[in-house]
């Protein structure tokens, strides 16, 4: 068994998505595909609606307009909840653990849509060769744990559910750059394994260094989309998110 052992995910489609809150356009009309063991990026800075994009297609905030679809299944009414179903796996801005349940604990809810059976426990063993900080400390409770040690634990509680696709939000979010480059690390092992990545970055090194395709956002909106390796060399991508 492997983290990754479940088939491909099929093409992951957005299309003319948008999203108001009250009479606020926070995303207008944004599409893009993630293609099967592919990865995209979205970077812009903050208010940009880089947040919004992920909770509309995860079914966490209420669609404007827009259709989502996981190759032929049109996912565009799917509740949050049975999103892992389909195999995505969704690590949230701010984690989100369970502070008062151990580390094991909060894993294991991370298979709450499958079957627990020994290979759960098998596919827990693999999250600690993946995470060798949280098989150490797998009984202390998550809320005594470090930013960095909290963030490996939401990555790992969303892998529980052998997603095909693995969608998280601004994962470098408050770490040091020592802890940005061992999440880089994983990030690249997951690709390499074959599973789709849709990652939402305010850190544009890190997005550049894991995805293929990129998405530059502001007011809501796509103002420039090419290869990862196109838009880190454009001088104005340079200038304002690489600090160049």
């Amino acid at each position: 068994m492997n983290l990754t052992d479940s088939p491909q995910a099929p093409r992951l489609t957005v299309e003319d998505l948008s999203v108001h809150y009250g009479g606020v356009c926070a995303v207008s009309n944004i599409g893009f595909t993630v293609e099967p063991g592919g990865s995209v990026g979205i970077i812009g800075a903050n208010g940009a609606g880089k947040t919004s994009t992920l909770k509309a297609l995860m079914g966490l905030v209420p669609r404007s307009s827009g259709r989502i679809s996981l190759g032929d299944q049109d996912l565009s009414r799917t509740k949050a909840r049975d999103m892992v179903r389909h195999g995505i796996g969704y690590v949230p801005e701010g984690r989100h653990i369970f502070p008062g349940l151990p580390v094991d604990k909060n894993l294991l809810l991370g298979a709450y849509a499958r079957a627990w059976n020994k290979g759960t426990h098998q596919q827990l063993d693999e999250i600690y060769d993946l995470f060798p900080v949280l098989g150490e400390m797998r009984h202390r409770l998550a809320g005594a744990l470090s930013g960095g040690q909290q963030q490996m634990l939401a990555m790992g509680r969303a892998l529980m559910s052998s997603p095909r696709l693995l969608v998280l939000d601004e994962p470098s979010m408050g770490l040091s750059p020592k802890l940005v480059g061992s999440i880089l690390d994983v990030l690249l092992k997951l690709r390499e394994d074959g599973l789709s990545l849709l990652l939402v970055e305010q850190n544009a090194k890190l997005t550049f260094g894991v995805t293929s395709h990129c998405i530059v956002m502001e007011n809501g909106e796509a103002v420039m989309d090419g290869s990862s390796a196109a838009l880190s060399r454009d001088p104005r991508v340079r200038e304002v998110y690489l600090g160049l």
